[in-house]
């Protein structure tokens, strides 16, 4: 997030972050809408290119606007738009083959996973309690996961694929906190914002030939919508760690899913199921329980830069 802060107003930032999580979450709706008229591909290249505007405004308000788009880095900006695209393109595949709750319970393991990755790739140490979270979490999205992949008895193949994707999209995730903590020591954060958005936006371009469609008036306009409000979700989350802590934002991210689940019930009339409760349990206690040790340790936990 931005080094500089405002102020220290914690009402105010977990506000931001509530109504950031709201729209993040309306967005992923309104993908799943929009997947029944045009492919994948054409729906990130919307999620990306339309939010150029919102974040090009928002740059240019933090100051010069060419020192918000300066890297130094192109090869990690080119690696994170690679890995982040694939995010978005499994994520949006899998909200149009399985409940949106679902997808967003399944998108929990992110942060999991990235601990692990921490330790792989940037050599950080986690002792025996982190790790047994981790299984926790782990354990809790295998119990949304199986009832989709499981060998035994008629399985849907269209939800077998979207319960994949998720675990895909959830996979990379946590490849893209990875990459962002070695950017930010030398990128800015509006840079990050943008040329991922620049890079989604051409590498969606690519699938182009593979069945792209020309959309009517309503799908348009949830197109340019899905990009509307990605930008100002990612805003409105980029600004509110300017207001308050990450370890004070940090136990609201599990909001999400209550307003997943609300908006999978009203828009799509999707129920929650056994299975996704209890699984959505597990992972939000994995959640609190790290959230509680690292604040037991004195550390703050890593500030989450919006990645879709």
């Amino acid at each position: 997030m931005l080094s500089s802060r405002t102020s220290a107003r914690p009402l105010t930032g977990i506000t931001l972050n509530l109504c950031a999580l709201l729209v993040l979450v309306s967005m992923a709706g309104v993908v799943k809408a929009v997947s029944a008229y045009v492919p994948t591909g054409q729906a990130v290249f919307s999620r990306a290119f339309f939010s150029l505007p919102f974040i090009l405004i928002w740059i240019a308000l933090q100051g010069p606007l060419m020192d918000g788009l300066r890297m130094t880095q192109p090869r990690l900006h080119l690696l994170r738009g690679l890995v982040g695209s694939a995010t978005l393109g499994m994520n949006f595949l899998a909200l149009s083959l399985l409940p949106l709750p679902e997808v967003t319970t399944i998108g929990f393991a992110a942060p999991v996973l990235t601990l692990g990755f921490a330790v792989v790739f940037l050599g950080e140490k986690v002792r025996l309690f982190r790790w047994t979270a981790v299984a926790i979490g782990l354990a809790g999205v295998m119990i949304v996961v199986w009832p989709r992949l499981s060998l035994g008895g008629t399985v849907d193949e269209m939800a077998r694929l979207g319960a994949l994707m998720a675990l895909g999209a959830a996979v990379c995730a946590a490849l893209v906190k990875i990459i962002v903590r070695h950017m930010v020591a030398t990128e800015s954060t509006p840079s990050i914002v943008f040329w991922f958005a620049v890079t989604a936006s051409a590498l969606s371009l690519l699938t182009l030939p593979f069945g792209w469609v020309v959309p009517s008036g309503k799908v348009m306009v949830l197109l340019v919508l899905t990009g509307a409000l990605g930008g100002v979700g990612q805003l409105m989350m980029t600004a509110s760690y300017r207001f308050a802590d990450a370890s004070a934002l940090a136990p609201f991210w599990y909001a999400q899913l209550f307003f997943a689940s609300f908006i999978g019930y009203a828009f799509f009339g999707e129920i929650p199921t056994g299975p996704m409760i209890a699984g959505a349990t597990l992972v939000i206690a994995s959640g609190l329980l790290i959230l509680w040790r690292e604040s037991q340790l004195g550390r703050k936990p890593q500030e989450r830069l919006p990645h879709s």
